[in-house]
């Protein structure tokens, strides 16, 4: 399944300041039942979102209107837990292209690469530079740049890189996921079985 390229993302950011944020947080075990990647995000961070009666709860960040765009930051360990790659679509068809934290857990970090969400991690000290401008300007503008695997503070010019495998980052640029990516080869693949001896 193709998902949109990823090359060079300007957005605000939603700030969501809470460490250890695990995948049942993220995406409640009830809702796992679908098996198509579509409607998670209507229940990302479910039980944070809303109240027993199911009316927004005002308090929490995803219901302020005053914070917005594809780019969500999160606290130290986040998608810790479980490992379901429904997490990682809920963010997605939320609309969050990229996650910055300084710490991810490993799982939640490859369900992420392998569904189009960029996870950008970060120093702790960048990652509380980060909060810090949201907080002051919550129009603060973050630029990250997958090809030179930069994230910078606009308003400042404060940079920090980021590490990625090569693998997942061409196929993020090229839109791929591992079935696309193999079918991007079916030339050379067919080439190389034209050559075989048997």
């Amino acid at each position: 399944m193709a998902y949109d390229k990823f090359n060079i993302l300007t957005s605000s950011a939603v700030p969501l300041p809470i460490e250890n944020v695990d995948t049942d947080q993220i995406i409640p075990a009830r809702f796992l039942k679908a098996t198509k990647r579509e409607g998670f995000g209507d229940n990302l961070f479910r039980d944070w979102r809303y109240n027993g009666d199911e009316t927004p709860k005002a308090d929490f960040v995803l219901n302020d209107k005053t914070y917005s765009g594809k780019i969500l930051v999160g606290g130290k360990n986040f998608g810790s837990g479980s490992s379901r790659e429904h997490a990682a679509w809920a963010v997605y068809d939320y609309g969050f292209r990229a996650v910055v934290s300084s710490f991810f857990a490993d799982i939640f970090k490859g369900n992420c690469l392998n569904i189009g969400v960029l996870p950008v991690q970060v120093s702790p000290e960048f990652s509380e530079t980060i909060f810090k401008a949201i907080e002051a300007d919550p129009n603060t503008q973050l630029e990250i740049n997958l090809p030179e695997q930069t994230i910078t503070l606009l308003a400042t010019g404060e940079k920090e890189s980021f590490d990625i495998n090569g693998y997942k980052k061409n196929n993020m640029i090229n839109g791929f996921d591992d079935i696309d990516y193999l079918q991007s080869m079916k030339e050379e693949i067919v080439g190389f079985a034209d050559k075989l001896p048997f």
